[in-house]
């Protein structure tokens, strides 16, 4: 589908999501119930705030007092208010593939009155870029790209929806989220080191098996401009969450372990499936709903292109 459900960690689901973003949950899946998945997608994405706040302002030092910002893959919209909230010139415009999240993209505008600024569109992307009244000055595609089968193809869709002088951000890459130290005092030391290495295969088979899947060197910046836009950044951003961390990060790394542990079984031994069992069991001390060392740090990418004037 069309989205980024901007943070679900980042590979899995996307976002159940992501495929629908975030991952763990996104990836486009007709079985996904968005409406029953917006509360948490909200919750992460909310988070993530200090992240993408530091990327609007970088931003804002790229792109000239932007007319239309379009947020690809916008989910139920947080990442889509926070940029109407940092371009207060700006018109929003959220597409997604699920009218539910969108549905509570246009509440939250309205609860912060951003909704005389802010439009949606409902449809699985790059195609519904096609309904936009006007070309953009930004179009952010937040890890809603990886889900598209032809991601060269999706990227020159991409690219033919800007303005002349207009920009791509495309977010893509980074590094795994970290929540625990390497030795957690039971199971075997290293646990997430080997949840990436799972999470990885899984990420390569998701790719293989999309509708008109395309192997491509992961060079954005070559793959930009091979759309016919100029590259103009990269830089990457990070949330860093210290233990002890709040009660909605706790929550966030409860959901993405569980994700994890539900998504890839196959892939664990039955050693960490135990150990994660054990990491979100409420009922245990040892758990990440209690345990003392819990953090989040997390690196987001972020690559500019520039469409000509």
């Amino acid at each position: 589908m069309a989205h980024d459900h901007h943070d679900h960690h980042d590979r899995q689901d996307h976002h159940g999501h992501h495929g629908r973003q975030d991952h763990h949950g996104h990836h486009g899946h007709t079985d996904v119930d968005w409406a029953v998945m917006a509360p948490m997608l909200e919750a992460q994405a909310e988070l993530f705030a200090p992240l993408y706040r530091s990327v609007m302002a970088w931003l804002a030092k790229e792109v000239t007092e932007p007319g239309l910002i379009v947020d690809t893959g916008s989910g139920p919209g947080v990442v889509s208010c926070l940029f109407a909230e940092a371009f207060p010139g700006a018109r929003v415009v959220a597409v997604d593939g699920s009218e539910p999240l969108l549905e509570r993209a246009r509440a939250r505008a309205a609860r912060l009155a951003l909704a005389d600024r802010f439009g949606t569109i409902a449809g699985e992307l790059p195609g519904a870029l096609g309904e936009l009244d006007y070309p953009a000055d930004l179009l952010w595609a937040s890890n809603s790209l990886h889900h598209l089968g032809d991601q060269r193809a999706a990227l020159v869709a991409f690219a033919e929806r800007l303005a002349p002088g207009g920009t791509l951000a495309l977010l893509e890459g980074g590094l795994p989220a970290r929540f625990l130290p390497r030795d957690i005092g039971f199971g075997r030391p290293g646990l997430q080191t080997r949840l990436d290495v799972v999470e990885a295969e899984w990420f390569t088979r998701m790719r293989a098996e999309l509708p008109g899947a395309v192997t491509e060197t992961e060079d954005w910046p070559a793959l930009l401009t091979a759309a016919g836009l100029k590259h103009t950044g990269t830089r990457s951003f990070l949330l860093d969450l210290p233990a002890p961390v709040t009660d909605q990060a706790r929550a966030y790394v409860a959901a993405v372990l569980t994700r994890l542990r539900d998504a890839l079984p196959d892939g664990l031994d039955r050693d960490d499936r135990a150990t994660l069992d054990r990491l979100l069991d409420p009922g245990d001390e040892a758990s990440v709903h209690r345990r003392s060392d819990v953090f989040v740090l997390k690196a987001h990418t972020v690559h500019t292109a520039v469409r000509s004037a």
